[in-house]
């Protein structure tokens, strides 16, 4: 049996009901290391919170008995430790997803965590560059730090991934070379979150960065390996784009949120402005959920707002 937990305070039966539900996100919802790791660190948190309460290893059984004054105990118990409303409700998501779980496949049940509400989290709007601004990065990557140029053609590739096609830094570094958008090709099909698959266009100045940054690579780039390389040969890091970031934030005095990610939300952000469609957008970024997307229209309307105000006549 795999006893991936049994250094948890746990018994065999929710040692296996872990290790199967451990399985089951790794293998079939493909999620990403650091969101795998943070749903684990989650419910070890509340697990170990239990053990604590009970004095005793936890069983499925256990669990199914708790109350919900013992969810609110436990989210009681996140916030007195300096935890924030975002990380209880992350702890809270991570705890249903896996009660969910044990009821489709461990006979397991327990209403009492449907009575536990979500903390109120004032969803955080996007801050994108300015047009301007975030053209004005793009040409200026050779002018904030001394490297070769083939690795100065990479990261323009790269920042142009970003900018141009709304990729996420994960699915830009995550292309090999034999799906690198060259020679003509107009669309790239990209699986993001959640395993989710989406088309994207590639605009020509894209394709043609990327066939600069091959030409030049001083690596071989076979086909089933990674299409971007840092300076020694290996898959580049997305720490190599967010320092390049921060030189640009240094020198072109940009705000502290821009970064990598900041491109991807400007490529959102000047569509809307341009008079795309949200639906589209939403494809084109690979939301599941339109709501998502609908973010985008609240950065929009603010700057409408500014601009309201600054040309309006008034006494």
């Amino acid at each position: 049996m795999n006893t991936a937990f049994e250094n948890w305070p746990v018994e065999k039966d929710l040692n296996a009901a872990l290790c199967s539900w451990n399985a089951y996100l790794e293998d079939e919802r493909d999620l990403a290391l650091k969101t795998l790791d943070s749903y684990k660190r989650d419910i070890r948190q509340f697990i170990g919170f239990v053990h604590r309460s009970q004095d005793k290893k936890i069983t499925l059984v256990d669990l199914s008995h708790l109350q919900a004054r013992d969810f609110r105990s436990f989210l009681a118990y996140r916030r007195d430790g300096g935890a924030s409303d975002r990380s209880v409700a992350r702890g809270l998501s991570a705890l249903r997803m896996f009660f969910k779980y044990l009821e489709r496949h461990f006979n397991f049940s327990n209403s009492e965590l449907h009575l536990i509400s979500s903390p109120k989290i004032p969803h955080s709007i996007p801050k994108p560059l300015p047009v301007d601004k975030a053209l004005e990065s793009l040409d200026s990557t050779d002018m904030v730090r001394d490297v070769a140029p083939w690795i100065n053609d990479r990261d323009v590739a790269v920042m142009l991934l970003l900018y141009g096609a709304g990729l996420r830094i994960s699915e830009a570094l995550g292309l090999l070379r034999s799906e690198a958008p060259i020679a003509g090709v107009t669309i790239l099909e990209i699986t993001g979150k959640g395993n989710r698959e989406r088309r994207v266009p590639i605009l020509p100045v894209i394709s043609d960065a990327i066939s600069t940054y091959i030409t030049n690579c001083p690596f071989e780039l076979e086909a089933n390996e990674p299409l971007f390389r840092g300076e020694r040969g290996g898959k580049l890091s997305p720490r190599i784009i967010q320092l390049l970031m921060a030189r640009l934030r240094h020198a072109l005095q940009l705000p502290e949120t821009a970064t990598p990610h900041a491109l991807r939300h400007s490529f959102a952000t000047h569509l809307l402005g341009t008079g795309a469609d949200l639906r589209q957008i939403q494809e084109l970024l690979g939301h599941a959920s339109l709501s998502t997307t609908q973010i985008y229209t609240e950065v929009d309307r603010d700057q409408l707002l500014r601009i309201y105000d600054a040309a309006h006549p008034r006494d």
